[in-house]
C-alpha cells in the first residue's frame, strides 16, 4: 500500500484558476482542430496523388496501346511493301503492253478520231477516255473532259476506270489539269470556269493510287510526282497575295487546291490554320466537311461550326455536325429553323430596298424558295421529319411557285379592242348594236409599258423573267408589278428560321450562283 500524504501537503494542491482552465481548454481545442486540419490535408493529398497516379497510369497505357498500334502499322506497311510493289509492277507492265498495242492498232485509233461528237453510250465514253489514258495524251484528255459537264454523273463513274489504264495515273492527272491549276494559263481567263473538271479528275484519281493491300494509308505516288505536287501547292499558296488574300479567292480554286492536297497526300500540319480559313470560306460546298476531316481539321470542327453559325450559315453547320458526329452538341432542328428565319428577314429587306423596285417581289420570293428547298432537302437527307415535319414548308413552297406562275401569265387583251383594218383604230364589237352599254373608245390603242434597259441588268446567275404585256389604258401602271409580302402569306406551324442572303444554293457550283437549289456535281 502507498503512504498516506501529509495533511500539510494537501493544503498546497489548490485547483487551477478559471482563467488557467480556460486557457488550457482553448489550447487543447486548437490542437484538436489543427490535427483534424492536418489529417484532412494529408487525406486530400493522398487522394490527389492517387488520382494523378491513375491518370498517369492511364496515359502510359494509352501510349503503350498507341505505340503498339503504330508499330503494328509500320510492320504491316513494311511487310506489304513487296506485295504492293509487285502488284504495281504487274499493273505497270499490263498498261505498257496495252499502250503499245493501242499505238500499233490503226483500227482502234480510227475508232476514236472524233471524240468531240455526242457520246450517249457509257461504254463508248469509257473507251474514248481509255484511249487517251493508254497513250498518255493528257491535253486531249483534258479537252474532252471539259466538254462533258452535262454527262458529269457518267464521267464520275468511268473516269476512275479509265485512269487505271495510264502508265503513271498521278502524273497524267497532274498534267491534265495543269492548264488551269495552280495558275490559269488560258489566254481568255474570263471564259468558263473549269474548277469542276479539276476536282472531278482529282477525286477520280484517289481510288487509282491507293495501295491495293493496305488502302488509303499509303498512296502509290512516285517521289518525283509527289515533289511536283508539293511544288504546285506552294505555287498556289504564293498566288494568294496576288489575288487579294483568302477572301478574294474563288471557291472552285479553293476546292481544287484542297482536293489536290488530299489526293496526293501532301497535307502539312503547319498549314492547318490556312486550311481552316479556306474551308470555312467555302463551307457551302457539300464536299467541304469530308475534305476538312481529310485535312486533319477534326479537332477544330467545334469552333468551325460555331463560326459558321455566327456567320448565318446554319445549314452548312448542320452538314459539318453530321460529318464529325457532333449532332448532340449542335442539334440540327434549331439550326434549320434559324436558317429559315434569317432567310425570311432577308427577303423582307429585299422588298424594302428601293434599288430593287420593279423586281423586289421576284427576288424576295427566289430567296425564300431557295431556303425552303435547301431545308427540305436537308430534312430528307438526315431523316429529321419526326422532329421537323416538312409539310408546312412544302405548302409554302407551292404557294410561292404558284404565285410565280401567275405573275408570268400575260394579260388577256379584251375582245372589244378589235382593230379596224383601214386605219388601225379600234372598232366596235360585232354585236355592239344590240348592247345597251356598248362602249367604243375614240382614243388610239394605249401603249404597252416597256421596262427601261436598266431593269434587264440582272446580277450574275439570276435569269430575268419577262414582264407580262399588260395594257393599262388611261391608268398609270402599278409601281411594283411583283409585289410580295411574306407577312401576307399564311403562317407556318411553329417559328421557322433562315439563311444569309448572300448564301448560294447549297451544292451549286461557282461563286454568285442563283439561290435556286441544284444538285451538286460532286457528292
Amino acid at each position: 500500500m502507498g503512504s498516506i500524504p501529509d495533511p500539510g501537503e494537501l493544503t498546497e494542491l489548490t485547483p487551477p484558476s478559471f482563467d488557467e482552465f480556460q486557457r488550457q481548454t482553448s489550447l487543447m481545442t486548437s490542437c484538436t482542430l489543427l490535427w483534424k486540419e492536418l489529417s484532412d490535408h494529408f487525406t486530400s493529398l493522398e487522394q490527389n496523388i492517387l488520382k494523378k497516379s491513375a491518370a498517369l497510369k492511364h496515359k502510359i497505357q494509352t501510349l503503350d496501346t498507341e505505340t503498339k498500334a503504330s508499330l503494328d502499322v509500320l510492320k504491316k506497311r513494311e511487310v506489304t511493301i513487296d506485295g504492293s510493289v509487285e502488284i504495281a509492277l504487274e499493273k505497270l507492265e499490263e498498261r505498257t503492253e496495252a499502250a503499245l498495242s493501242n499505238l500499233n492498232s490503226p483500227s482502234q485509233q480510227k475508232e476514236f478520231n472524233n471524240p468531240d461528237g455526242e457520246v450517249d453510250d457509257g461504254d463508248a465514253l469509257l473507251m474514248i477516255l481509255k484511249n487517251y489514258c493508254l497513250k498518255m495524251e493528257a491535253r486531249e484528255f483534258w479537252k474532252f473532259v471539259t466538254t462533258k459537264k452535262k454527262e458529269i454523273d457518267e464521267m464520275r463513274n468511268v473516269l476512275p476506270v479509265a485512269l487505271t489504264e495510264c502508265v503513271d495515273p498521278a502524273k497524267f492527272a497532274m498534267e491534265a489539269i495543269s492548264e488551269v491549276f495552280p495558275v490559269d494559263k488560258r489566254k481568255d481567263k474570263s471564259s468558263n470556269d473549269l474548277g469542276w473538271a479539276c476536282v472531278l479528275v482529282l477525286e477520280s484519281l484517289i481510288p487509282v493510287v491507293v495501295d491495293p493491300v493496305i488502302g488509303k494509308s499509303r498512296l502509290l505516288v512516285t517521289p518525283t510526282v509527289k515533289a511536283k505536287a508539293k511544288e504546285i501547292a506552294e505555287t498556289w499558296k504564293a498566288s494568294l497575295e496576288e489575288r487579294g488574300g483568302i477572301e478574294n479567292v474563288k471557291t472552285p480554286d479553293v476546292h481544287t487546291f484542297l482536293q489536290h492536297l488530299v489526293t496526293f497526300g501532301i497535307v502539312k500540319k503547319e498549314d492547318v490554320n490556312l486550311y481552316r480559313k479556306l474551308v470555312v470560306g467555302s463551307a457551302w460546298r457539300k464536299q467541304m466537311p469530308k475534305l476538312a476531316v481529310s485535312l486533319g481539321l477534326g479537332d477544330k470542327m467545334p469552333e468551325m461550326i460555331e463560326e459558321l453559325i455566327s456567320r448565318g450559315q446554319q445549314l452548312d453547320a448542320v452538314h459539318f455536325t453530321y460529318e464529325v458526329g457532333l449532332v448532340g452538341r449542335f442539334p440540327p432542328v434549331p439550326l434549320l429553323k434559324a436558317f429559315l428565319k434569317d432567310a425570311k428577314k432577308a427577303a423582307a429587306s429585299i422588298l424594302e430596298d428601293p434599288n430593287n423596285a420593279g423586281r423586289a417581289g421576284h427576288l424576295a420570293a427566289r430567296k425564300e424558295q431557295s431556303a425552303l428547298r435547301a431545308v427540305i432537302k436537308c430534312i430528307e437527307e438526315y431523316k429529321l421529319g419526326a422532329e421537323f415535319p416538312p409539310e408546312n414548308l412544302k405548302k409554302r413552297l407551292e404557294q410561292l411557285e404558284k404565285a410565280k406562275i401567275e405573275k408570268k401569265r400575260p394579260a388577256a387583251v379584251p375582245a372589244t379592242k378589235r382593230t379596224r383594218a383601214s386605219n388601225g383604230g379600234p372598232m366596235p364589237p360585232a354585236k355592239a348594236g344590240r348592247l345597251t352599254n356598248a362602249y367604243v373608245s375614240s382614243f388610239p390603242a394605249p401603249p404597252t409599258f416597256v421596262r427601261s434597259p436598266s431593269h434587264t441588268q440582272y446580277p450574275a446567275g439570276v435569269s430575268p423573267y419577262a414582264s407580262p404585256p399588260a395594257v393599262y389604258g388611261n391608268r398609270s401602271p402599278p409601281t411594283n408589278p411583283y409585289a410580295y409580302s411574306p407577312e401576307a402569306a399564311p403562317p407556318l406551324a411553329g417559328s421557322y428560321p433562315g439563311a444569309p442572303m448572300n448564301y448560294p444554293a447549297y451544292g451549286g457550283y461557282g461563286a454568285g450562283l442563283a439561290p435556286a437549289y441544284q444538285q451538286a456535281y460532286y457528292r
